[in-house]
């Protein structure tokens, strides 16, 4: 249960979003409120776009929109996408066209830039209704700030989390028992090694990751980085990590005349031999690959040295959302304990909870404490000092700089 303070601050979000915004029903405040919305969401159907290009992903969010259809009677319909950026481009469209209804985007799986993008042009659902979830009271928010701060924008209310994450590397301890922990580590394994280190091709979302880990750790001052670009001195600010590039991209695979596609290629060419580091944003990726046959049972998890870049993924509702009340019937179902645990089940997912865990009840607590997280994720200690993102304004500036020097590679 809530403790008493949280309760108030929960029941005052909810009066002045449904007072301010309309966003919920007007009803009375609290358990009557969230029975009329969710008896509204009866029948919506619920366009929820994400990206669709991890199995283990898709199959989860099919168990979780059973659930809600078996449950609330809403349909949620998966629109597998490849890049968030196009639904960011689509939500924009429809404003432009004066499409302030009956939008084709009910919710969408966001963070970072493109979750800036759309808040900074209001086209999100208004401030506040996350806070007005029955399951938020759950949120660590003390513990993992990251479920508030987006790429250090607040997220004000406007997304709801669903999951942790941190850029962490996958190895065959059978082929590589040390595997190098730092930049220069890093750049030295692939100049004895040609062929066997890489990373996916930005803009994909975890090679632009891989430039921001390297800028974080090689620009002078790592506090620029929580700022906005300035342009002014943007050229001098990543020369040492183009410099780094310049070095390591003779020495990996294809000569970077190619990139993998994404996370899960690399983890394919891990899994075949042919590459001997995998990158992932999920600590749990490796145990689950694992324990679908996709890795071999000597794969394991590192970081480096000095932490790595971690953040918060979430669900948001746009403005047009056709489908507000079960989006948000939805996202709720998503903060549950059941749903929460399920997806950290490497078995499943394994991705980590935005939960408090030490704050459930036992049984809710138990759903947690009987997971197995499996042979290659690391502790908690072990995953070192989470980094934090770069400000949004970091990612398109990098992935428009890489492109003009590395163009179609």
């Amino acid at each position: 249960m809530a403790a008493p303070r949280s309760r108030f601050i929960f029941q005052a979000l909810l009066t002045v979003s449904i007072a301010v915004t309309g966003f919920l029903p007007a009803a009375k405040a609290g358990d009557d409120t969230w029975k009329t919305l969710s008896e509204k969401a009866q029948g919506q159907t619920v366009y929820f776009h994400a990206w669709g290009g991890e199995p283990r992903i898709n199959a989860y969010i099919d168990w979780a929109a059973d659930a809600v259809q078996s449950r609330y009677g809403i349909t949620v319909e998966h629109v597998k996408i490849a890049e968030t950026g196009n639904v960011v481009t689509q939500i924009i469209a429809e404003k432009s066209a004066a499409r302030e209804t009956g939008g084709s985007v009910d919710l969408v799986w966001i963070n970072g830039e493109n979750f800036a993008t759309l808040k900074s042009q209001n086209l999100l659902a208004p401030k506040g209704w996350a806070q007005t979830l029955p399951n938020w009271k759950y949120v660590d928010v003390e513990g993992k700030p990251t479920v508030i701060s987006d790429f250090t924008v607040p997220t004000d209310g406007q997304e709801s989390p669903w999951g942790m994450a941190q850029l962490v590397f996958i190895h065959d301890s059978a082929r590589l028992p040390e595997p190098p922990k730092t930049l220069e580590a890093l750049k030295a394994y692939a100049a004895s090694n040609p062929g066997r280190i890489s990373y996916p091709q930005p803009p994909n979302f975890h090679g632009s990751t891989f430039l921001k880990q390297a800028l974080a750790q090689l620009i002078d001052d790592p506090l620029k980085l929580e700022h906005p670009v300035v342009e002014a001195r943007f050229e001098a600010d990543v020369a040492p990590l183009f410099a780094y590039l310049d070095a390591l991209h003779p020495n990996m695979w294809r000569k970077a005349q190619a990139f993998p596609q994404n996370a899960a290629q690399m983890r394919q060419l891990v899994a075949d031999g042919e590459l001997d580091i995998a990158i992932t944003f999920n600590p749990g990726d490796a145990s689950s690959a694992i324990a679908n046959g996709e890795l071999p049972e000597s794969a394991r998890t590192f970081v480096f040295d000095g932490g790595t870049i971690g953040n918060t993924h979430f669900v948001a509702i746009p403005f047009n959302s056709s489908a507000k009340e079960g989006a948000m019937v939805f996202a709720n179902f998503l903060l549950s304990p059941e749903a929460q645990a399920r997806k950290q089940d490497p078995a499943v997912w394994g991705d980590p909870t935005v939960l408090d865990t030490n704050a459930l009840n036992g049984p809710d607590q138990a759903l947690f404490d009987h997971i197995d997280l499996g042979p290659a994720t690391l502790a908690p200690a072990e995953l070192g000092v989470t980094l934090p993102e770069p400000h949004p304004s970091w990612v398109a500036a990098l992935e428009k700089a890489w492109a003009a020097r590395y163009g179609g590679s």
